[in-house]
């Protein structure tokens, strides 16, 4: 799979090849924080397949909390485009920066839902876990 994506200005851009690790929906806290009180949804691609084709966005790491993750975003914009994991060779890629949001084709699984706001929906039938499924 080969999405391309970037940011609402157009300053970064990024390409993102390899085989979806996972195709979600989260409702943690932090993901609440960037979309403005809805879930995340997002596609985990492999690390190797992602780069940015055009600018470079500036990084924010909470020196706060454990374990943070790293979310990148657009300097001039404000877009937040991904998020790196320290726990995983993986970049988690925002569906809403997707040139075709549409080849993301709906998230199948609920994560963090420790977090679920009660306006927060997720689809009858979809595994939902409270923090990350096993592995």
């Amino acid at each position: 799979m080969k999405l391309e994506g970037g940011c609402y200005c157009g300053s970064v851009l990024y390409v993102a090849e390899g085989e979806p690790m996972m195709k979600a929906q989260c409702h943690c806290r932090e993901c609440q924080y960037i979309t403005g009180g809805s879930p995340n949804m997002f596609v985990l691609m492999p690390i190797g397949g992602f780069s940015y084709t055009r600018g470079t966005p500036k990084q924010f790491t909470r020196s706060d909390l454990e374990g943070a993750v790293t979310r990148e975003f657009c300097a001039e914009c404000g877009t937040h485009l991904v998020t790196r994991p320290r726990a995983a060779p993986a970049v988690v890629v925002k569906v809403g920066t997707l040139d075709d949001p549409s080849l993301f084709g709906g998230p199948k699984i609920a994560i963090y839902t420790v977090d679920k706001q009660p306006f927060h929906h997720v689809p009858e039938g979809m595994p939902a876990f409270e923090k990350l499924p096993a592995r």
